[in-house]
């Protein structure tokens, strides 16, 4: 067939790659433009282009796509059979939705309708899912709404972090996208409304969702620790200093304790969480110093316990 392909980050690649290797025609690539990246904050190009650019690819980066008259007139010039969109990054207007026989075909990283947004990947380990999975779809013009065409469930380990995830559900994603293209092909595929009633949402994530509650139990802590890897992380307060917690685990104590008190016991670090249970803070860093195993920090800043975090 002949597509256009539309995607920014890491996550896209396995897809597009799929798409060449399967045969397909990519007419153009559409993908965010080049960010300030780095130290340096020096113009980066996103993964997807860089791919594309090293397959021979035309790549075209809009910084808008409603109202672009120059993009429609290369789409409508292109005629493609689908636009495919992974992780993108942009609303799909109307326009684009209508013009390919087959619509625009989406590859979403859950088992919708669960999980609908901007994270899934990192919403569905946050609340302590032990299964997600990958959708393809076609986009209508709701947020993640469209009709469902194919799904792959993957299990979710006790110990696996959004970072450990996301290049598994990538490349189950480009399988999947190119089972669900042979299948349009073909005819042999057909569409399933997602029920409204079992929604949910992962929102865009914030800083401000690495705040630790200490008032959550040290299974939700630890959950959310694991989902919100590589940003925006864990973090607390000490001292009036912001305290990033790099490594965490629940642990058996013996004590009990009202939340965000902390225990020291035999070089380690302990936190007291909802429901009598506690979380090991195993690796830390405090604002301004290196990273440290809790041995280590203890040793340069003495905690007694009774202490507090979040003052």
């Amino acid at each position: 067939m002949k597509l256009v392909f539309c995607g920014t980050p890491q996550f896209a690649v396995p897809s597009l790659l799929a798409m060449i290797d399967a045969g397909h025609e990519i007419a153009l690539t559409l993908t965010q433009p080049d960010r300030p990246s780095g130290r340096g904050m020096q113009l980066a190009p996103p993964p997807v282009k860089q791919m594309a650019e090293a397959a021979g690819l035309e790549v075209f980066q809009p910084e808008k796509i409603k109202n672009n008259q120059e993009l429609r007139e290369r789409l409508t010039a292109i005629a493609p059979d689908a636009i495919l969109v992974v992780a993108y990054g942009r609303i799909i207007p109307k326009w684009m939705l209508d013009l390919p026989r087959f619509g625009n075909i989406n590859v979403h990283g859950s088992l919708l309708p669960k999980y609908r947004g901007a994270a899934p990947i990192q919403w569905a380990i946050a609340r302590g899912e032990s299964v997600t999975g990958v959708t393809t779809m076609r986009l209508d013009e709701g947020l993640d709404t469209g009709n469902m065409l194919m799904q792959r469930e993957v299990a979710i380990g006790p110990a696996e972090t959004a970072e450990d995830l996301y290049p598994k559900l990538s490349q189950i994603g480009a399988e999947l996208l190119v089972q669900t293209m042979q299948g349009l092909q073909s005819g042999s595929i057909t569409t399933k409304r997602q029920d409204e009633g079992a929604a949910s949402f992962a929102p865009i994530l914030t800083r401000d969702d690495g705040a630790i509650n200490f008032s959550l139990s040290a299974k939700e802590i630890y959950d959310r620790w694991r989902g919100f890897q590589p940003w925006p992380g864990a973090w607390t307060t000490l001292g009036g200093k912001k305290l990033l917690v790099l490594k965490m685990l629940p642990a058996h104590v013996g004590t009990t304790s009202e939340p965000g008190h902390l225990q020291v016991d035999r070089g380690r670090l302990f936190a007291s969480c909802a429901e009598d249970t506690w979380i090991a803070l195993d690796e830390v860093q405090l604002e301004g110093k290196r990273r440290m195993p809790a041995e280590d920090f203890l040793r340069g800043f003495p905690l007694q316990s009774g202490d507090r975090f979040g003052s």
